[in-house]
């Protein structure tokens, strides 16, 4: 597994929170575990473009993170449910916000996300 070589610097809050919820799909995780789905394959189905490991990956760091709490059931097949910890519960306000503010400026956020794409052809 990869071992962080420098100590992150946890200086200020935007920091922290970096170090927290760096990670391609951890705000999309900890949404749709806020909307009800809880089990790994319904997440992976609501986030296609993210492998199984990788979610399975960001999904423990969330946990370590105490984020999300894992349930392990003890049925054969074995069944696992996520759910959102109090702290966990208390990002969804801030990851609500940022959603609308992406949404007001999902036209200027396309091209600029975009933009360095077509200028590399």
């Amino acid at each position: 597994m990869y071992e962080k070589k420098t100590l992150p610097n946890l200086n200020c809050g935007l920091d922290l929170v970096g170090g927290v919820l760096y990670g391609k799909w951890k705000i999309r995780l900890l949404w749709f575990i806020y909307k009800g789905y809880q089990r790994p394959g319904e997440l992976q189905r609501k986030i296609p473009d993210a492998s199984r490991r990788v979610l399975n990956i960001q999904l423990k760091e969330l946990e370590d993170h105490e984020l999300v709490t894992k349930i392990i059931y003890p049925v054969m097949p074995p069944k696992v449910e996520y759910s959102l910890t109090e702290f966990g519960e208390s990002l969804i306000p801030v990851i609500s916000l940022i959603g609308l503010w992406g949404d007001e400026h999902q036209e200027r956020l396309r091209r600029v996300i975009m933009k360095p794409l077509t200028e590399q052809r």
